[in-house]
């Protein structure tokens, strides 16, 4: 090659990048994305360890009373520390009756209402959608004031172990 081409090329100017097509496409889309993106909700319940009953009480100190929902594959349970057995709920048609749990809850808590810890007590291989299911059902309850439903608490401190 000669040397009047190489120069020739030396002194051209590179060419410009037009981008104006690329701006305009990503000044739709951002907001098309951002408008149907699906925004997830996610909650996080503390969850503690279940008081030791076993542990040797002072004498000075007097039992004090837990509720426990004992979560079986065939019923629920709900349980005093104190009494016993308080209630056993059936599964109906195959399923756990969370909604006759939830009703026995309700009685419990205006018989306790300074009360606010519960225990769930499975037992092995509960399937995890019963376990949130069942927190759920203690933790809130679906009452209705003035004509409007609202969610009023039950027993918000949850405590998770292994069923008796």
């Amino acid at each position: 090659m000669s040397v009047r081409k190489r120069m020739r090329r030396a002194h051209r100017d590179a060419p410009e990048l037009n981008i104006t097509a690329f701006m305009n496409l990503m000044v739709v889309l951002v907001p098309f994305l951002l408008i149907s993106a699906v925004f997830s909700q996610m909650t996080v319940l503390e969850l503690n360890l279940p008081p030791d009953t076993n542990a040797k009480q002072n004498k000075n100190q007097k039992k004090e009373r837990n509720f426990e929902v004992i979560v079986r594959k065939d019923s629920l349970t709900v349980a005093d520390t104190l009494g016993g057995t308080i209630k056993k709920i059936n599964k109906i048609n195959g399923e756990h009756d969370f909604k006759s749990l939830s009703m026995l809850l309700k009685k419990v808590k205006s018989k306790f209402p300074t009360k606010q810890n519960i225990s769930i007590l499975l037992e092995t291989d509960i399937k995890y959608e019963v376990l949130v299911t069942t927190m759920d059902t203690v933790r809130v309850v679906d009452a209705v004031e003035s004509g409007s439903v609202v969610k009023k608490e039950l027993f918000p401190l949850i405590a998770i172990g292994d069923a008796p």
